[in-house]
């Protein structure tokens, strides 16, 4: 089927989301944040790989046939490609809708303070270390996607960061970027309780 692209928005879809600078960058940004280069998503989509090109650099705005496509490929609703399902452009997490886990075992509880919305390029979140305790448990979030980077602020106490086989002591107040694809896990060889915020970003290759 030939696929088709019009300089502006396809009728019966509002306009606002579908304005093609802006779909275009959000297309690219969840592509990349799925570690899927253009061929990859053509694939996955049934979109040509020159159409996806055209659609991200905002060239062409996608018929409705063509961004649902597009989503699908993504493994998104529509709405959530279009950004129907959001109410605007701020995302509120309540304290009470934070998600959890970890366990009492691994000594290790965590705290996902950003939104899951689709989309995101970066994830906020506070760890807990008991005595002895460690991350990457079972339980524990899995591998960071590959190009990954981290960011860490020891806020309370002090930590081990293992990082691709090497050691980093760290203390109240320090804080540590490395590579997040990498084998890693922060320890608290302590006997008090340490308190970690961190953020990993997606796509952030190393050069």
């Amino acid at each position: 089927m030939t696929e088709v692209a019009h300089r502006a928005p396809a009728r019966g879809l509002p306009a606002g989301p579908l304005d093609a600078a802006v779909l275009g960058a959000r297309v690219r940004a969840l592509r990349e944040s799925a570690s899927l280069s253009l061929r990859d998503l053509a694939e996955r989509s049934g979109v040509s790989a020159p159409m996806l090109s055209q659609v991200e650099r905002g060239e062409t705005s996608p018929t409705l046939m063509v961004a649902n496509r597009i989503a699908a490929g993504l493994e998104l609703r529509l709405s959530q490609l279009l950004r129907l399902d959001e109410d605007g452009a701020v995302t509120v997490v309540r304290r009470s809708q934070r998600r959890r886990g970890g366990s009492a075992r691994s000594g290790h509880r965590f705290e996902v303070l950003t939104s899951s919305q689709p989309g995101q390029r970066a994830e906020l979140s506070l760890h807990t270390l008991a005595a002895g305790g460690a991350t990457a448990a079972v339980g524990d979030p899995p591998m960071h996607e590959p190009g990954s980077r981290e960011t860490a602020l020891v806020q309370r106490g002090s930590v081990v960061l293992v990082c691709d086989g090497q050691r980093y002591e760290l203390r109240e107040g320090d804080c540590v970027t490395f590579d997040a694809d990498l084998p890693h896990h922060f320890a608290n060889d302590s006997d008090a309780n340490a308190v970690l915020l961190a953020v990993v970003s997606a796509g952030l290759r190393r050069s």
